[in-house]
């Protein structure tokens, strides 16, 4: 979904492109942690989230300044958050010294 007919809430998952800021020209996926209720401009608001990573995991905290009308909600589950496979890992003596 588009656009600011929504309210951006906490547990959201944005899918943040030029539309939301000139910062994003790498377009990104964040999850909101909080809306800090800082002083902005008319149409933008700060976010504090984290960015996800290709699998959906959080990256890194960031608050960010962005457009409410180039806000875009990721539907469904956040990017693939997909189990890895866990290797067996050989272990031995280890020499010390």
């Amino acid at each position: 979904m588009r656009g600011s007919v929504r309210k951006v809430k906490s547990g959201d998952v944005l899918h943040l492109t030029r539309a939301a800021s000139v910062q994003f020209l790498r377009p990104i996926f964040v999850r909101v942690i909080r809306l800090p209720d800082w002083v902005t401009y008319d149409g933008w608001l700060w976010i504090e989230g984290y960015e996800l990573g290709m699998k959906g995991e959080a990256v890194v905290r960031r608050s960010l300044f962005v457009q409410t009308a180039g806000l875009i909600w990721h539907e469904g589950p956040a990017p693939a958050a997909r189990p890895t496979a866990r290797r067996q890992v050989r272990r031995g003596p280890v020499r010390v010294g």
